[in-house]
């Protein structure tokens, strides 16, 4: 990793969506024993602090990882694109690297923010044996004069495979609540997660390795 942050070693990948032009910088692991692939926030991009510091960790156990930037963002906006647009941008990443570079590998799908939602909305879609959401967007801080936005849960209420949540306990989008197959993590710091990076990877590795354990003994059962 250099001084600024960004993944080194990486693989660029252009690849072709409905909606234009995505990359995808990938790390390949040496043995890969899963495939980690990680989208961006809603005005950000993949060298996001938090997002490299999950994709360090990652890669570091055996996992095969993969930041996506969103055609958007390719194109260098920074509004996004409608939920729709990114949730079929994405999905088509997601085949074209597990036709690929990713073929064979048990997948965990998630990002930061607004890429964490678009994990959620297509994890069945993608095949997700997990989702990992960090700094999940539940509820937008509500406005004077304006009604509250509606909540976000029930994005990550049908999720049906393992998720974790990593939330900055200060995070002004709030904090969702555990379930049985849920489990949230919250670290200091608000919605960057930038205070304590070495909490969030920590948090990361611990159930990165037993959502990889249990996708491989399903492939082989």
């Amino acid at each position: 990793m250099n001084r600024n942050g960004s993944i080194t070693s990486v693989k660029k990948l252009e690849i072709d969506t409905p909606f234009g032009t995505a990359n995808a910088h990938l790390r390949s692991a040496e043995k890969p024993t899963a495939a980690l692939v990680l989208g961006h926030g809603a005005g950000g991009g993949v060298t996001a602090r938090d997002l490299v510091a999950v994709a360090r960790v990652a890669h570091s156990a055996g996992v095969s990882v993969a930041l996506v930037e969103q055609p958007y963002r390719v194109a260098g906006r920074r509004a996004p694109a409608p939920a729709h647009q990114l949730d079929a941008a994405w999905t088509a990443v997601i085949d074209h690297l597990l036709a690929g570079d990713l073929r064979g590998l048990p997948l965990v799908a998630g990002g930061r923010s607004s890429g964490a939602r678009v994990a959620c909305r297509t994890a069945a879609a993608t095949g997700a044996a997990g989702v990992l959401c960090l700094a999940f967007p539940l509820q937008p801080p509500r406005r004077p004069g304006v009604a509250p936005a509606p909540s976000r849960l029930p994005e990550l209420d049908a999720v049906t495979v393992p998720t974790l949540v990593v939330q900055g306990a200060q995070d002004r989008f709030g904090i969702p609540p555990s379930t049985e197959r849920r489990t949230v993590v919250q670290v200091a710091g608000d919605h960057s997660l930038r205070t304590d990076l070495g909490a969030v990877g920590a948090a990361i590795r611990a159930w990165l390795l037993r959502v990889v354990v249990e996708a491989q003994a399903a492939q082989t059962s």
